[in-house]
């Protein structure tokens, strides 16, 4: 097996017993983004080789003397590009901030580094992180290396791909509405959102504040956990961060399902589900049934709200966010506007995408005089109710199954001009974020077009040391590793 080809477990047990070097894992996950990114486009930047294997052989260095920082040392890691980093541009995927080199390093990629994770290179994204198929960005599209017909996903999709592709062991995403989970899901590798809260926010480009977190993309849970356990806990730049990380112990195994109780939420499922992805969905509960866990049916009507209440909040808060996108304070400007009106105008008009204009519109209208109480208001009062209903859930059951999206990965273009059917492939994720949950997203099978399907879990809030042991037995039950076999720029596989 090659280098870019092992998970995170397999290559650090290599690691720590020094039959592979760090610089043998980054020299391989570089080829591998050599060969491959001119087709599938997961990167908006990569870092110079010679930076990467210098920190490398940093690595390999403290590990030949005994003192390794931690549980990333030496490990290939890729970061989301609306996550600041200060060795290489945040560009949000966004004309607005093409040229834009942030002054400071964001606290989850301080943490990345200090825990000795080398990063290899910025991914793409959906422009400001709105969309889920990762065709909304300045950049250009990331393809599914699954399928280079499909969408790998949003927004984390460039994330997700690099992953899934054997071009970042590790990666970073941010999840405001289900942006780790889905390309996760329709990647097949895992994704991982935090409790709100558990991993600071600061220097991640703001879309949707009382949403948005940053989490753990990887091949196996072990890896998510290890990401996690590096970048969480409180940070005092961010007033809504609080204590966190993964304690490291024994591998989970399938024989800690049992006795465990997972809810089948009846409302989520009942219609919309594709009958494949219900199938391989079918699959993975059953197999968690014969391991002991008890599935029980549970009624959550409140649900059928969540996708409109959450784009009401989101898109709201994004038009407060992205309204310093202005010409003025940083960022690009519009050249030859002839007053300060103008400069607004121009900028916003020219430097913006189609996704991003849409949601402030649509944001500013909500929060208008006379519309703020129908909409916005009503929309907070729902996103309350449906967490009061999800928290009285977890009272008789541990956990929530469902598919991590009702469909796997769609066509490039197919969503493009119908932003609903866009939309609505986050109905099964959009509950964590409203309700501040955790949720992860693991491989449960292909349907029977040979594309990934998602199997989501989500906890109750606080517990993601939990919902990462289940999910690390769980995948230990179903037992999955297919890997993608797409070529690359110079034909090979």
């Amino acid at each position: 097996m090659r280098p870019f080809e092992l998970t995170y477990e397999e290559a650090r047990a290599l690691l720590d017993s020094r039959r592979l070097s760090s610089r043998e894992l980054c020299e391989s996950v570089l080829d591998r983004v050599e060969d491959l990114d001119p087709v599938l486009h997961a990167f908006i930047h990569v870092r110079e080789r010679s930076d990467v294997l210098r920190e490398a052989e940093t690595a390999d260095r403290e590990r030949a003397a005994g003192r390794p920082r931690g549980r990333l040392v030496g490990v290939p890691v890729a970061v989301k590009d609306n996550i600041a980093c200060d060795v290489l541009p945040t560009t949000a995927g966004s004309r607005a901030l093409r040229d834009h080199v942030s002054p400071y390093e964001a606290t989850a990629v301080r943490r990345l580094r200090e825990a000795g994770a080398v990063v290899v290179g910025k991914t793409n994204l959906d422009e400001f992180a709105m969309g889920s198929s990762c065709e909304n960005s300045a950049f250009g599209p990331t393809l599914n290396p699954w399928d280079l017909s499909r969408v790998p996903g949003g927004s984390s999709g460039g994330s997700a791909a690099a992953v899934a592709s054997g071009m970042a062991t590790l990666a970073l995403g941010s999840d405001t509405g289900g942006s780790v989970r889905q390309p996760a899901g329709f990647c097949g590798i895992v994704g991982f959102l935090p409790s709100y809260g558990n991993v600071s926010r600061y220097g991640l480009v703001a879309f949707a504040s009382s949403l948005d977190q940053i989490g753990p993309m990887s091949r196996d849970v072990a890896g998510a956990a290890a990401l996690f356990d590096a970048v969480s806990g409180h940070d005092p730049r961010d007033s809504t961060s609080r204590p966190g990380g993964i304690p490291e112990g024994d591998a989970a195994s399938p024989s800690h399902l049992c006795g465990l109780k997972v809810g089948l939420p009846v409302d989520w499922l009942a219609e919309g589900v594709e009958p494949s992805v219900r199938s391989v969905f079918r699959r993975a509960v059953d197999s968690m049934r014969e391991a002991g866990v008890e599935l029980r049916e549970i009624g959550l009507p409140l649900s059928r709200h969540a996708v409109a209440a959450y784009h009401v909040v989101a898109d709201a808060e994004a038009s407060t966010n992205l309204a310093r996108y202005d010409g003025v304070g940083y960022g690009s400007r519009a050249r030859g506007a002839s007053d300060i009106e103008d400069v607004y105008r121009a900028t916003r008009g020219q430097e913006l995408g189609l996704e991003a204009k849409r949601r402030i519109i649509l944001g500013t209208f909500v929060l208008s005089e006379g519309h703020r109480d129908q909409y916005y208001r009503r929309a907070q009062n729902a996103r309350l109710a449906m967490a009061v209903e999800l928290d009285a859930a977890f009272e008789v059951v541990d956990l929530i199954a469902s598919p991590t999206s009702p469909g796997a990965a769609f066509r490039l273009g197919e969503r493009v001009d119908d932003p609903l059917a866009m939309y609505m492939s986050d109905v099964f994720t959009v509950h964590a974020n409203l309700a501040g949950l955790p949720a992860i997203s693991l491989p449960a099978g292909c349907d029977e077009e040979g594309l990934p399907v998602g199997l989501q879990l989500m906890g109750p809030r606080g517990a993601d040391d939990a919902l990462l042991r289940v999910a690390s037995a769980c995948e230990a039950l179903i037992g999955w590793s297919e890997r993608p076999r797409v070529g690359s720029a110079r034909g090979a596989p």
